[in-house]
């Protein structure tokens, strides 16, 4: 098949042969551009896709901190009393400000503090979400995080996640035994559910999900309108090529083909035409020069043989 090729290609006149070699750059080109494109664009996705989920990750860790830290004190008289009171548990404060964030550009994300033993019931991890957390746990460090890609019932998600660890002994006054868990916790969760924590164990998972769909598409509307400028351009620039090839390369050279047969077969008064004569100082230009002076002295040789045998001719005569 191949040689099939190289004959059929041999075959076709120079003309032919850069446009063949200029279609095969164009398409060759065209490929590999929106190969390259289309993985820096679903690269740059991606990331903008895994910046996103690991921001909303650290303004709610955030939160948790500042409620450990400002607001708890700040109410440690309250707590001292048993008193239970849901705002001033961490994971409740970053839902709550998690769902305020939802109202606004990030309505599509998703949060989830999964359990493996939960006080409240919906934060119960699922089958997927488990084996994020068997993950973590086999990893010493807490602030290690785990990423990916996984399906749920509305699309496909990007997901970020980090383990859930108790490391103050404090917290497990309300998650030891549920004797000693405060009477409006049991009230208002049970005493089921949410026991028996330990301190610097993965307990969970804090996992934000970011929906791949629109961002993944306008990526691909990028790379669509991006290909089709680089197309045009790619086009633009291939025709251009050839029309210069064909106008300064390809004509001359046919022109001094011809001027060549006509003095093969003997027409000596064949010129080249005005345009050949105006042609620029390269290499073309160089052969048209080289080519026209060596017909000026093939014909001046041609000339002076001929006089030579009219003279010759005019001697035997006198004798």
């Amino acid at each position: 098949m191949l040689i099939k090729i190289k004959r059929l290609f041999r075959s076709l006149k120079l003309a032919k042969k850069l446009t063949v070699l200029l279609i095969v750059i164009f398409f060759v080109g065209i490929t590999f551009s929106g190969i390259a494109l289309a993985n820096i664009l679903n690269y740059k996705a991606q990331n903008e896709i895994s910046s996103k989920a690991t921001f909303i990750l650290k303004t709610l860790n955030s939160v948790r901190s500042y409620t450990s830290t400002e607001i708890i004190p700040q109410l440690k008289a309250k707590l001292e009393k048993e008193e239970f009171v849901p705002q001033l548990v961490p994971a409740y404060s970053s839902r709550k400000v998690f769902e305020k964030m939802r109202q606004g550009d990030y309505q599509d994300l998703l949060y989830k503090e999964a359990m493996l033993n939960p006080t409240n019931p919906q934060d119960k991890a699922d089958e997927f979400e488990i084996k994020i957390i068997k993950k973590l746990r086999q990893n010493a460090n807490f602030n290690y995080e785990i990423s990916g890609f996984r399906k749920l019932d509305n699309g496909r998600y990007f997901y970020v996640a980090r383990p859930i660890v108790i490391t103050d002994s404090s917290c497990l006054k309300c998650h030891s035994t549920p004797d000693i868990a405060p009477k409006q916790m049991i009230d208002i969760y049970g005493d089921r559910n949410g026991f028996g924590w330990e301190l610097n164990k993965v307990l969970g998972a804090q996992i934000v999900s970011v929906p791949t769909t629109k961002i993944l598409q306008k990526a691909k509307e990028s790379i669509i309108i991006i290909m089709v400028i680089v197309t045009a351009i790619f086009a633009f620039a291939v025709y251009m090529t050839n029309y210069w090839l064909r106008r300064y390369v390809v004509r001359p050279i046919k022109h001094v083909v011809s001027i060549a047969e006509a003095v093969s077969t003997g027409n000596m008064e064949a010129e080249f035409g005005k345009s050949i004569e105006r042609v620029s100082k390269d290499e073309i230009g160089s052969l048209v020069e080289a080519f026209t002076r060596m017909k000026i002295s093939l014909v001046m040789a041609i000339r002076r043989l001929e006089q030579y045998r009219f003279e010759a001719s005019e001697s035997k005569d006198k004798f």
